[in-house]
């Protein structure tokens, strides 16, 4: 055996080669710009040997091919150039790879994404394992890259222009059989037998690989240039539709695979090379990659200093509402840990139950499971309308309607039918846990863990401890939370916590603006358009006006007047709009609306008294919502509500969809700079009172020339 540092050789009595990576010092595999030499040299011995007749790529870790390239080498990069040389090196890497005359063959168990699928497809065949973490991608867009070793180039050729564009605009990874099912893996077989299959593959020789199989209409379109015009211009259209133009790397994408369609995989690579080494200079992908590198660094952490955390065996939920009902989902799905779901009735079990099965039957009609699994991880989900099957359980999460005493007594039965480390976790978007928790026997095992809906979707959970809540129940329910694949920050105690604070008076501003006069729909599309998923006003709807009616009074008497949310609102629950749920709010629902587009519904505008008139510019509206957030979020960061202002951004990218090319409200703040903002801010509040004052460590902040982040 031959091992050159990350990669090893050695040949079979068949005269096949397996060159084994294995990076030390790593759980998975990363790609590294220093493995060019090592891949050089490697390949120089290959080809001294006449007598090998093929050779098989392998990962030598258990559970992953290779998970992607080392996206910190990029950050060494002071110039595009730089960068740029980076994707050149990976590109004549991997096509010393493709130029063998031997055949070489992929074996691929566990995650293949980004460098590591662009290697796969420079080998001559793949074979994929079975196994469920076996995933293919290229999630490059997601840090504001594209795929720079040239994977623009060979995945179009491998699976067709349309399927191709859909990967790589999207990030979207693929299972073993879709992979397959697309072309682009040769074979799926049980991991058992994957290295020998791979084997048998390379013995076979080198493949001719044949063009894509395509239906007639995917001909007419792919294999024509008014065709391929027609696809290139479309996909142009919905990623601007989608992105607002906010993001640079789909635009390149597009310009890249296009370059390699039109003109050769030879000019396809150059255009790739070059696109690679602006966008890594990119002030957007810049801000992706810190909270790659920030999400990264969390995961490390329990959020109790040195603390371990307990094992979490059984858990419980209390409500089989919508978020009861996603909370034991997550549960049972992600964290594999059984639940069991206490409501008052059994149509609530029932609800809940029927919940996690819709959302398990779309993932069995995608093939995503298997039906054996779909029935196994139903059977993790239990119900009761007392308190029987609860004295094991490990944690006990609360998921009822805003009732301080409500959730005062659920205490108490916990504490009753549990056992003494039973912890109860309160899923309560904005009463303090301290209150929650001020007649409770156990005062240290009360927690707070706010998920945010619809909770199989939502990637974030606040943990929020009070005075007395115990290391080890901060530190066990963080990890039960990554176990149900969620993203947590631990926050201080305090009406709103985190989030839900600076989500408030974003909220607010977009009510104040409305009933000045401007138009729902112009104030939603200047956010969106400023980077939110949805605007605040169909937020509003989504969330529900009778929730945000119940929050307000309670920030409002803890924090202060500029929480008061404007008292036209009253008007609008006295008229029976409660939102979407009740197919009545300020758009709308049902069979007055047009299918693809929401409408809003106009009577909503005598109801508050209000007669739309736009006069206000679009970036005048998000400004005014913006500053709000950004002002509040300092204070909360001054009162110690989060950590650290990476815990903030983290916060708001992943709990209400602030734009991610931003970086978080405190990278933001650092692009505007702290004396623009509060400049900003003094405007407003000549203009519209105090409710604009800027904090006082951003005043500081200003004065002194500071920023949050030192890079």
């Amino acid at each position: 055996m031959t091992t050159i540092n990350s990669f090893s050789l050695q040949v079979r009595d068949d005269q096949i080669g397996v060159i084994t990576m294995d990076v030390a010092g790593e759980s998975m595999n990363v790609l590294k710009a220093a493995f060019a030499d090592e891949i050089t040299n490697l390949l120089a011995e290959i080809k001294t040997n006449t007598k090998l007749k093929g050779l098989v790529f392998i990962s030598g870790k258990p559970d992953s091919f290779i998970a992607g390239a080392d996206i910190s080498m990029l950050d060494g990069c002071k110039t595009a150039i730089e960068a740029e040389t980076i994707g050149r090196m990976g590109q004549q890497m991997f096509d010393q790879l493709e130029q063998l005359n031997i055949p070489l063959v992929a074996a691929i168990h566990g995650p293949c994404l980004g460098g590591g699928l662009e290697l796969a497809m420079a080998c001559h065949s793949r074979v994929a394992s079975s196994d469920n973490k076996t995933v293919l991608g290229l999630p490059e867009v997601q840090l504001g890259l594209l795929p720079g070793s040239g994977g623009t180039q060979r995945l179009p050729r491998l699976v067709g222009l349309q399927k191709a564009l859909d990967m790589i605009l999207t990030g979207k990874q693929l299972r073993a059989t879709q992979a397959k099912k697309a072309g682009l893996v040769d074979d799926v077989v049980p991991v058992s037998i994957l290295l020998d299959v791979a084997v048998k593959l390379a013995l076979k020789g080198k493949v001719t690989r044949e063009l894509p199989k395509l239906n007639l209409l995917g001909k007419l379109l792919e294999r024509t240039s008014i065709g391929r015009n027609i696809i290139f211009s479309q996909a142009r259209k919905q990623t601007l539709s989608k992105t607002q133009g906010n993001y640079p790397a789909p635009l390149k994408i597009l310009e890249v695979v296009k370059a390699g369609v039109d003109n050769g995989i030879k000019a396809g690579l150059a255009a790739e090379a070059k696109a690679f080494g602006e966008l890594c200079l990119s002030k957007e992908s810049k801000a992706l990659r810190s909270l790659f590198f920030a999400t990264t660094q969390m995961k490390k952490e329990s959020g109790a200093g040195d603390t371990k955390p307990n094992k979490v065996v059984k858990a419980a939920v209390l409500g089989g509402g919508l978020m009861g009902g996603g909370i034991a989902n997550v549960t049972a799905t992600k964290a594999g840990v059984p639940v069991r779901i206490k409501d008052i009735s059994e149509q609530g079990i029932s609800n809940a139950l029927k919940y996690s099965y819709s959302l398990l039957q779309k993932k069995f009609k995608r093939r995503f499971i298997s039906n054996s699994e779909m029935q196994k991880q139903m059977l993790l989900i239990t119900g009761t309308t007392d308190y029987s099957g609860f004295h094991d359980a490990d944690i006990v999460i609360e998921a009822v309607f805003e009732d301080l005493a409500l959730k005062q007594n659920m205490v108490a039965d916990i504490e009753q039918h549990c056992g003494e480390n039973t912890i109860f976790a309160s899923n309560t978007s904005s009463l303090p846990i301290a209150q929650i928790a001020a007649k409770a026997a156990r005062p240290e095992n009360v927690i707070g863990l706010h998920y945010f809906s619809p909770v199989d979707k939502m990637p974030l959970v606040e943990v929020i401890a009070h005075k007395t809540t115990s290391a080890q129940t901060i530190a066990t329910t963080v990890a039960f939370a990554r176990k149900q694949g969620k993203t947590p920050i631990v926050v201080k105690d305090g009406a709103g916590f985190y989030v839900n604070r600076i989500l408030a008076l974003y909220m607010n501003e977009a009510a104040n603006i409305l009933l000045e006069g401007e138009p729902i729909e112009k104030i939603d599309q200047a956010l969106v358009k400023f980077g939110f998923p949805v605007g605040p006003i169909t937020l509003l709807d989504e969330v529900g006006i009778d929730v945000g009616a119940k929050i307000s009074p309670i920030l409002s008497t803890e924090l202060g007047e500029r929480f008061v949310a404007p008292a036209a609102f009253d008007k609008l629950l006295a008229s029976g709009r409660k939102g979407k749920k009740t197919e009545k709010g300020f758009y709308l629902y049902g069979k007055s609306s047009k299918k693809g587009k929401k409408l809003v519904d106009e009577s909503v505008y005598a109801v508050l008294g209000v007669t739309p008139s736009a006069k206000l510019s679009r970036d005048e509206i998000a400004n005014r919502c913006m500053v709000q957030m950004l002002n509040e979020a300092v204070r909360t960061l001054d009162e110690g509500i989060i950590a650290s202002p990476r815990d903030g951004d983290i916060g708001a990218i992943f709990g209400i969809g602030f734009p991610p090319f931003l970086g978080g409200p405190f990278r933001y703040i650092d692009q505007l700079g702290a004396a623009n903002l509060v400049a900003q801010l003094r405007n407003f509040e000549s203009r519209f009172g105090n409710r604009f004052t800027p904090a006082p460590r951003l005043v500081a902040m200003a004065e002194q020339q500071q920023r949050f982040y030192s890079e």
